[in-house]
């Protein structure tokens, strides 16, 4: 069986996205009878991620996938009008819950391509049971042609048996409005914590001190589990993978109630009002007055998300269509 997998995520960002696409190459590589062709357009700039949106995915990709079984594509970005059978992945629909936290060109594809495109896969994947629900309310997508497939985490996130708990509290995010950093700044200074946040520059004019900037999968892992707590208290996800690395690592979190990542921690995260920076202070409190009893929690958790286990359902999902 020969799949087309669309790799642009790996040149466009090192977030979410990105880790999803290397999770699933990784645990899909060298298995019987699947060929899988990389595909990608252009570089990580402004000007090819607008060529890659308005000419690329709707032509291009079509017509370079046109001899293969099944395609791939691991955002919501892909041909409207697919010539095989075709699978697009959602991470999350912020840009139509959001659109004015996005920069123009996003927002102009949510309002004019993005519904079209989903409709037009033959399966949509949803990485939760809350951005399953999210398709099937905002773009209308039939639920039986939704299928979660939950993320994975990667091994390097996990306990090495000698780190020591720290005196800062960690925040993992792309600097944008959604991450609603300015309210976890504020939340460790009701603390009286000093707050260190991992992320790259996003848009939206986001500033925060602290900032230790984008750095090595090794060293972040590294500050998950010194940190006292890692704060996750994002306004919407579709899934919030450093939920799980962080718990992963042994360390507590402190992320939204009634979210993605409530789903995601199933009960092993203290969960705070994310529009109120005394309630996510209040977390950190009860992070740190809980952390026996949430560590092992936490690590049962995310022991449950493998990308082995991913890779073995989108596998059966392509033998399914082609």
């Amino acid at each position: 069986m020969r799949v087309g997998v669309d790799t642009s995520p790996l040149i466009q960002t090192r977030a979410g996205t990105a880790r999803h696409v290397r999770g699933l190459l990784g645990a899909l590589r060298d298995r019987p009878d699947l060929e899988l062709q990389l595909l990608s357009f252009a570089g990580p700039s402004r000007l090819s991620s607008v060529v890659r949106d308005a000419l690329w995915y709707p032509v291009g990709l079509a017509r370079r996938a046109r001899r293969l079984d099944v395609l791939h594509c691991t955002t919501f970005r892909g041909p409207p009008r697919p010539r095989i059978p075709t699978v697009l992945t959602v991470h999350d629909l912020a840009i139509l819950r959001f659109p004015d936290a996005f920069p123009q060109w996003h927002r102009l594809y949510g309002k004019i391509g993005l519904r079209k495109v989903l409709r037009a896969a033959d399966v949509v994947v949803a990485v939760s049971e809350f951005t399953r629900d999210e398709v099937v309310a905002l773009v209308g997508v039939p639920t039986e042609r939704v299928r979660v497939v939950p993320n994975g985490v990667d091994a390097i996130f996990a306990p090495d048996g000698h780190a020591t708990t720290g005196d800062y509290v960690l925040a993992v995010a792309t600097l944008e409005p959604r991450k609603n950093l300015g309210r976890v700044v504020e939340a460790a200074q009701l603390a009286g914590v000093e707050l260190r946040v991992v992320g790259a520059r996003g848009w939206g004019g986001v500033e925060v001190p602290g900032r230790v900037g984008e750095i090595p999968d090794a060293e972040l892992a590294a500050l998950y589990r010194g940190a006292r707590c890692v704060l996750y208290p994002s306004l919407y996800e579709g899934f919030g993978l450093p939920v799980l690395e962080a718990m992963a690592c042994a360390t507590p979190v402190v992320t939204s109630r009634g979210t993605a990542m409530e789903e995601v921690a199933g009960g092993a995260a203290v969960l705070a009002d994310p529009l109120d920076p005394a309630s996510i202070a209040d977390g950190i409190a009860e992070a740190q007055a809980r952390r026996d009893e949430l560590v092992p929690r936490g690590l049962a958790r995310a022991s449950e998300f493998t990308w082995g286990r991913a890779a073995d359902a989108v596998e059966a999902l392509w033998r399914e269509l082609a």
